[in-house]
């Protein structure tokens, strides 16, 4: 499929641009014409994706943050992107109430609520080198019983 639309943000690591970054990939996907659920969901997960990005990507405020937005015909596809510290176990990373911080008295649910509210969610990171967190919501439109356009 051909992408219809794009855009990237960036932005520096600090947790005021979370609601920047949510409110932005929203109205972008705004050109779908989504329901106002598909809407919320794209924005909690947005704003899951950010978080973990900014909490646990660094430790510093002044590192920089990507979020690639791309728009096909029924999906958008949701990229958060850090250069940071990177997870060793992505599997356990993945695991409700697991947050490797528990000091800052993190639920560990960001990985379950994007899971709940996009359609695929995909995970790399390597320690060291940074995370990606890939999503993608289907947008008006019958998704098969594999979770694809039909």
């Amino acid at each position: 499929m051909n992408i219809k639309n794009e855009m990237k943000l960036e932005f520096l690591s600090r947790s005021q641009n979370e609601a920047f970054a949510r409110v932005a990939v929203a109205a972008f996907a705004a050109q779908l014409d989504p329901t106002l659920e598909e809407i919320a969901d794209i924005k909690t997960a947005v704003s899951e994706a950010v978080t973990n990005a900014i909490i646990h990507g660094y430790d510093n405020p002044n590192e920089m943050v990507q979020v690639k937005t791309q728009i096909y015909d029924h999906r958008v596809v949701i990229e958060v992107i850090d250069q940071g510290n990177g997870m060793e176990d992505v599997d356990l990373a993945r695991q409700p109430l697991y947050t490797s911080k528990p000091e800052l008295e993190r639920s560990g649910m960001g990985f379950t609520v994007m899971e709940t509210f996009m359609d695929e969610v995909e995970v790399n990171s390597a320690p060291g080198q940074g995370t990606k967190v890939r999503m993608v919501k289907y947008i008006n439109h019958e998704v098969d019983e594999t979770g694809r356009d039909e």
